[in-house]
């Protein structure tokens, strides 16, 4: 037995919402979206979500690797801190495209609420 063919417009919206997910790079589409106010419920949750990682890892990369270069006896702990820093923010959101594809909520604890709060 063979499953139906899903709808193009979801097809295309899952899509659309697998490249926000995109490290580094969906964070565009996504702040893009965001300014133009426009899509459906779950792409702006989605956007919020995505632009909420991106800030959070940037500000924390950039932390830690300023830190890394000022402080030379705490250096290597701060740089294998921004590493993994960086591995979590990919994972996640590896991860959370995973959820999407799998038909799942898109959501991480707390995260989540604080990015209800962007426009």
């Amino acid at each position: 037995m063979t499953k139906p063919d899903p709808d193009p417009s979801q097809t295309l919206e899952r899509l659309q919402l697998l490249l926000y997910l995109v490290p580094v790079f969906g964070f565009f589409p996504a702040l893009w979206s965001l300014y133009l106010k426009q899509g459906s419920r779950q792409e702006k949750a989605i956007s919020r979500l995505v632009v909420t990682l991106a800030v959070g890892w940037l500000l924390t990369f950039g932390i830690l690797s300023a830190g890394g270069q000022l402080a030379p006896s705490l250096s290597l702990r701060l740089l294998v801190s921004s590493t993994l820093v960086t591995t979590g923010y990919f994972t996640t959101n590896l991860w959370l495209m995973i959820r999407l594809l799998r038909g799942k909520p898109v959501k991480l604890p707390g995260i989540s609420q604080l990015s209800n709060r962007l426009p």
